[in-house]
């Protein structure tokens, strides 16, 4: 090395990072040509901790507080770099940084809604939305599994993974917790702990601990909602009492009726003609009047044929002798005797 070189040689005697930017959470020390000084100090803040890494790999951690680093400060990476223990000579490692600061107010939410088992109505599918906080609980296995070497590592970087892992576990929880619905919905801080705590075995995988997991509403698609609804309506105002899919089925009858009235042809324009309007008038009747548990009215006997018109003359001839009885008036037998001969010739 020539003089001049070794003139403009630059040493780095501390090292720190200060946290400028908001939701950084790995951060590599820019070392460039830069060698560490024998000696320099390494400060660490509470809400740190530093990686020094060689070759790719980790050599060293340092938690808060100052460090001076010697050989006998950096063990592992006097060992890894076989320096005798009395070394004066600057040297070179990549240092890290990683924030172990609580992550808060992150939020979370299920893009798609997740189709479950459920005991009350068998397949279901549900949203869920709330918040999280976590942080990094071990540097060395988040440097491995998630930032690696990259420069800076951000918040939204790592959460883009943990969403995934989040989704995953959200689905695996609520599958297999056998919880009803109605019961979820109830209560949102049991089913926040039932996906908890696989969530955090998850995270712990990646480096990752899960501080805080809330449940801030779950429900159900739009189409999915407005069913249940209406099952609860027909709770409210029908009495279903011990049968109750028979009465939910009176209710669904009940609110057909008007909605048939309005279509062209009335009841019957429900089906074709007035054999399927009859067909849904028979459903209708033995839904809402239990007409299923009850034997069929006999038929009413049909009505006597109407006897024979007697004839004209016949009729003229009557109406002759009640004039001459005297039982009607000589205008009310010309009158009659005008209508039946009309009939009679026309």
């Amino acid at each position: 090395m020539s003089l001049g070189s070794f003139i403009k040689k630059q040493f780095i005697d501390v090292l720190q990072w200060n946290e400028e930017t908001e939701g950084v959470l790995a951060w590599r020390f820019p070392m460039q040509d830069f060698e560490i000084q024998n000696g320099a100090i390494l400060n660490v803040r509470e809400s740190q901790v530093a990686v020094f890494v060689n070759e790719g790999k980790i050599a060293d951690v340092f938690g808060p507080g100052t460090h001076k680093l010697t050989t006998q400060t950096l063990p592992l990476l006097t060992n890894l770099k076989n320096w005798d223990k009395l070394f004066d000579s600057p040297f070179k490692s990549d240092v890290y940084y990683f924030s172990t600061r609580v992550q808060t107010g992150r939020k979370w939410g299920t893009p798609q809604p997740i189709t479950i088992r459920d005991k009350d109505f068998d397949m279901i599918r549900v949203r869920a939305f709330g918040m999280y906080s976590y942080r990094i609980a071990d540097a060395r296995t988040f440097f491995t599994e998630i930032s690696g070497t990259r420069e800076v590592y951000t918040r939204d970087e790592v959460e883009d993974q943990l969403r995934g892992i989040l989704m995953s576990s959200m689905a695996s929880s609520l599958g297999g917790a056998n919880v009803p619905f109605l019961d979820m919905a109830a209560n949102q801080a049991l089913m926040a702990q039932e996906v908890k705590d696989g969530l955090a075995q998850a995270f712990a995988r990646y480096g990752v601990g899960l501080d805080e997991f809330n449940v801030a509403s779950i429900s159900l698609p739009e189409e999915l909602q407005a069913a249940l609804d209406e099952r609860i309506s027909a709770g409210m105002k029908g009495g279903l009492g011990a049968d109750k899919m028979s009465g939910y089925t009176k209710f669904q009858v009940a609110n057909a009726i008007p909605l048939a009235a309005q279509n062209e042809g009335g009841m019957a324009g429900i089906g074709a003609g007035l054999g399927a309007g009859l067909s849904i008038g028979q459903v209708m009747v033995q839904s809402m009047g239990g007409a299923l548990q009850q034997p069929a009215p006999a038929p009413a006997p049909a009505a006597p044929p109407a006897p024979a018109e007697e004839p004209i003359e016949a009729r003229l001839e009557k109406l002759k002798g009640l004039l001459d009885k005297g039982l009607i008036s000589p205008a009310d037998y010309d009158g009659a005797k005008a209508e039946l001969l009309k009939k009679l010739i026309g």
